[in-house]
């Protein structure tokens, strides 16, 4: 079973939201997060924005191509990205954008902090998606505090390496499972997230679903206002194995689905090893890393 968390109580440190967070992170590795600071109604606002976004001719996403540009930002087409070696590229489109920093910022030609690469439609675009990526980092922090208070550390333990974060915002864009889609076909294939925490927002539509630990799979569905969270690859190991990054996976359905995920990750230079371990292993070369096994035109580069 996917917990349920209240964040206004898991902020207030109650013990049940606490107990929910601790069975989520140490466990299934997922949960929904409901009663934050982002209304329904701002993230419909959200979706509806991206939908008409991927609803443009191709051509009019051409010149924001990041396949094309070279950067972590703008238009991803289907099946540019291949999560697992073993299956086919995924048949999604998406859109990336991520954090502003000051044009002073020698840190803006790294890919993970460069400049956002905004669509001329809808007019609204960049407005709106740069609005809810400032809300979404600031659910995001509060669900890693009470994690944090859950699991037994200090509150504020994950603050500082979150200055500036290497957060990502996607829109993704799945349509209706194709006719010819076979066994190896996925909107998105089975895959754990490579960074600390995920906050996913969708249409309501379904079509996640979460790996068990014995074996099978949990359909996980959230209407607008209600997040769906989960753990990634480098909270596991920053944490000693105690938070759990499951795999999950999207097949498709009979109808098209938007879902938005912030990548929350923290700053390029946090060392994420384990506490005590010899080694430094910095996020952000981790993330490059798991990038260029992910994105086609980086593995052709």
């Amino acid at each position: 079973m996917i917990p349920s968390i209240d964040l206004e109580a898991l902020s207030a440190q109650d013990k049940t939201a606490l107990d929910a967070m601790a069975e989520a992170a140490t466990g299934i590795g997922f949960a929904t997060v409901h009663n934050t600071a982002l209304e329904a109604a701002e993230v419909r606002a959200v979706i509806e924005t991206y939908r008409e976004f991927f609803r443009l001719p191709e051509r009019d996403k051409a010149g924001i191509d990041m396949a094309r540009t070279g950067a972590n930002r703008g238009w991803g087409a289907s099946g540019s990205e291949q999560v697992d070696p073993d299956a086919n590229p995924d048949y999604k489109q998406f859109f990336d954008s991520g954090v502003t920093l000051p044009e002073t910022d020698p840190r803006r030609e790294m890919p993970v902090y460069a400049p956002n690469i905004w669509p001329a439609e809808p007019v609204a675009f960049a407005k709106t998606i740069s609005g809810y990526y400032t809300q979404a980092c600031g659910v995001a922090m509060e669900v890693l505090r009470g994690l944090a208070q859950a699991i037994s550390a200090p509150r504020d333990a994950f603050d500082a390496a979150f200055d500036p974060p290497m957060a990502l915002l996607r829109g993704n864009y799945y349509p209706a499972r194709p006719d010819w889609a076979g066994a190896k076909d996925f909107g998105i294939a089975t895959h754990t997230d490579y960074g600390c925490l995920t906050l996913l927002a969708t249409d309501g539509s379904p079509g996640l679903e979460v790996r068990k630990r014995g074996g099978g799979w949990i359909p996980v569905a959230a209407a607008p206002g209600t997040f769906v969270i989960n753990f990634g690859e480098m909270m596991e190991f920053w944490t000693e194995g105690r938070v759990r990054a499951t795999p999950h996976r999207v097949v498709g359905g009979t109808n098209e689905r938007i879902s938005v995920p912030l990548f929350f990750n923290p700053s390029h230079d946090t060392n994420v090893a384990p506490p005590g371990a010899q080694g430094v292993i910095r996020a952000g070369d981790h993330l490059a890393r798991r990038f260029k096994e992910t994105y086609l035109h980086l593995k052709k580069s």
